[in-house]
């Protein structure tokens, strides 16, 4: 073999050596600085991995929420949302008047003697059996009547409490249904008027009525009953539909 093409293959080894030798602290480096950094979801460029915020797009870095169950359901679908509600149980006061004078009726039919009534009004020709067995049917109605006045007052506490509210940036959703649940929606583009309703017990109590004037063909006129805070509502309500015109392009014509 020549002298000079010994010469060269000795260079080359030295070179692989050296090559080799400075592999490794050089992999070494970029395996520590790549758990140090991290690429930006929304421009790809290399960041620190504990930046917030990425220094080329400038946009906000906010970790993925990790699964738990039915509650990562339940926060995803309430994001956006600006209002929860359901009607006040003040919006069943006067049906609460009306029923527990009809139950104290009732009740009185039940504990009151009506047979010494009976007694004093019957005729000559009733005897006492007869007198007794008036009276017994009449408590047994008043129970009866008294026990349909209480599952009356109960259905209607159910039925209210089943009415749900949601306001979104984009629509109105409610929800209502004892037995079965229906859902309806309304967008918010589509509301060109509302009204707020609040006689003088309202004021008292804290509640009041927002009535929509919508051009939703299924509810024309829809209106959030007896809301606790209805002032907030409206004033929330007003700003989300003015919103929603200017994001959909939307003019209303009257």
């Amino acid at each position: 073999m020549q002298p000079g093409f010994e010469a060269v293959i000795r260079v080359g080894r030295h070179v692989k050596f050296f090559v080799f030798a400075g592999f490794l602290p050089i992999q070494l480096i970029m395996e520590i600085v790549e758990q140090q950094t991290k690429r930006c979801r929304f421009c790809a460029e290399i960041i620190q991995a504990e930046a917030i915020k990425c220094r080329f797009c400038n946009e906000f870095l906010t970790p993925p929420r990790q699964s738990r169950g039915g509650d990562d359901k339940d926060q995803e679908e309430s994001e956006g949302v600006f209002f929860k509600g359901r009607p006040s149980m003040w919006a069943l006061a006067g049906f609460f008047v009306r029923t527990i004078v009809l139950l104290a009726t009732a009740l009185t039919l039940v504990f009151y003697p009506v047979e010494n009534l009976l007694g004093q009004y019957a005729g000559p020709d009733i005897s006492e059996s007869q007198i007794l067995t008036a009276a017994y049917y009449i408590r047994l109605t008043g129970k009866a009547l008294a026990v349909l006045f209480i599952l009356l007052m109960l259905l209607k506490i159910v039925r209210l409490k089943s009415t749900r509210y949601e306001v979104t940036s984009d629509r109105i959703e409610w929800a209502r249904g004892i037995f079965s649940r229906k859902i309806d929606n309304i967008d918010m583009f589509r509301v060109i008027d509302l009204r707020l309703h609040r006689s003088l017990l309202d004021c008292i109590l804290g509640i009041g009525t927002v009535t929509l004037i919508t051009k939703d063909q299924t509810d024309p006129e829809f209106s959030f009953e007896k809301i606790r805070k209805p002032r907030g509502l409206y004033d929330l309500l007003k700003k989300a539909s003015l919103d929603a015109d200017r994001k959909q392009n939307v003019i209303h014509i009257e």
